[in-house]
């Protein structure tokens, strides 16, 4: 008899304990599941590619700690998605001043009122520069929306000026934190892709295209390697980055007015001239100092949200005015070498026709051998009152409606104060801004304006 209870007293043990063991793998397997449906997630905004990359980079550190990671654009993230989210890291970056980046416009909407966000804990970087009055106002504005909507903070945001070193280094201690880390783990691992040396070209081309223009004068550029040797690659709508030897370590981006295949790296640049009248140091030693045959120290940038990308094979409608022009040749230079491309629209902008009408016998032979279906100019200086490609744009509100139906995609480059903005508000009132929001979280709104 003592010998079945004990036996009897083992088994019901053995039961409780198979119980136990089953709660405690289902209760595993809830936790994995919880884990699976609610990872960390990481969500970028910028306009220049720059926030991309520190947000890939951060997924690519907490991934390797083992975190599971979810990245995604804040144009591909809603409302919803944030409610199911349990911790967001937000890098941010502001355009012009104050604005949201193109791709955000669309979430952007989102801030006029707080969410129900109590279940999620956030950090945000904040990307800028402090030239502008705005400086981090987008991300600012984002962090005060996650509070106010009743997320708590996982550190305090950090604002970064001009992708400052010891700012990247705070969001990089914080990210070791969370991935249980050593800060020296993370040493190695820098936020941004480390740039590439600046190469000595040698300046083999120079010469002014609006002799005689009422504005300041512009002039055409062409560089090649100083070793002799090949081309690096580059792609259309991608940026330069030139060192002059008044402003050491301040370097200026120019748009790439060309492609490789044109046989040499090509600018258009326009002199500087302050309220003052003073000549701005880089305009100056580029059109005016640097002789021919001069060395120049020379740095190609990619601009991933400005390159045809996706948009290669569809309809482009191309505006833009002045020195913007050097953007949309280089993406005209590079559908001229595509066999069966669709057919492009170009909006242009200046003061004076005959003086102003950069490039015009190249446009008309792009436009006669098709790559070229429409081409609309606008010279505000030919009458007396001022026109501007704006204006242009919404006398053909019937073709840009038609265009877009179509799957065309906008590129936009230039002047960021009256062109870029006016283009902005004529695509707004005459596709809407749901549509206007909708190409840019596609990548079908593109910008290239300063």
């Amino acid at each position: 008899m003592e010998q079945a209870r004990l036996i009897w007293a083992a088994g019901l043990g053995l039961a409780y304990a198979g119980v136990c063991v089953a709660a405690w793998r289902q209760w595993r397997r809830s936790r994995q599941a919880a884990t699976v449906a609610a990872p960390l997630l990481v969500a970028y905004a910028g306009q220049s590619g720059q926030a991309e990359a520190v947000a890939q980079q951060t997924v690519a550190t907490l991934q390797a700690a083992g975190v599971q990671v979810q990245c995604l654009s804040l144009a591909q993230l809603d409302i919803t998605a944030l409610q199911q989210a349990s911790r967001l890291l937000l890098v941010a970056s502001t355009a012009g001043e104050g604005e949201p980046p193109d791709m955000a416009r669309r979430f952007a909407a989102n801030l006029a009122q707080p969410a129900a966000l109590a279940g999620l804990q956030y950090a945000v970087l904040a990307l800028g520069d402090r030239r502008y009055a705005q400086f981090c106002a987008f991300g600012r504005a984002l962090d005060s929306w996650l509070a106010d909507s009743g997320a708590q903070p996982l550190y305090p945001r950090i604002d970064v000026d001009a992708l400052d070193e010891a700012a990247l280094a705070a969001w990089q201690h914080q990210l070791a934190e969370l991935a249980g880390l050593q800060d020296t783990a993370l040493a190695a691992q820098p936020l941004l892709p480390v740039p590439g040396p600046f190469g000595q070209w040698q300046l083999v081309e120079r010469h002014c295209l609006n002799e005689g223009s009422c504005g300041a004068a512009t002039y055409h550029l062409a560089l090649r390697p100083a070793d002799g040797g090949a081309l690096p690659s580059w792609q259309s709508g991608d940026l330069v980055e030139v060192q002059v030897p008044a402003e050491p370590g301040r370097p200026r981006e120019y748009s790439i007015a060309s492609i490789p295949a044109d046989g040499s790296l090509q600018l258009l640049v326009r002199v500087r001239v302050g309220e003052q009248g003073q000549v701005g140091l880089a305009s100056q030693h580029l059109t005016q100092t640097l002789a021919l045959g001069e060395l120049l120290s020379v740095r190609i940038r990619p601009h991933r949200r400005f390159r045809l990308a996706d948009n290669a094979t569809r309809p482009l409608i191309l505006i833009g005015n002045g020195t913007g022009l050097a953007g949309l040749r280089s993406h005209l230079r590079a559908r001229q070498q595509l066999a069966a491309a669709q057919p492009g629209w170009l909006l242009f902008g200046e003061r004076q026709s005959t003086h102003d009408f950069y490039y015009r016998h190249e446009l008309q032979a792009l436009q006669q051998q098709g790559v070229l279906q429409h081409m609309d100019t606008a010279f505000s200086r030919d009458q007396p009152q001022r026109r501007y490609v704006q204006h242009v744009l919404a006398e053909q509100a019937e073709r840009l409606q038609q265009w877009v139906a179509d799957g065309a995609a906008i590129y936009v480059c230039g002047s960021l104060a009256g062109m870029a903005s006016g283009v902005d508000t004529v695509l707004r009132q005459v596709l809407g801004d749901a549509v206007l929001d909708e190409l840019a979280a596609e990548g079908r709104y593109c910008r290239d304006v300063y």
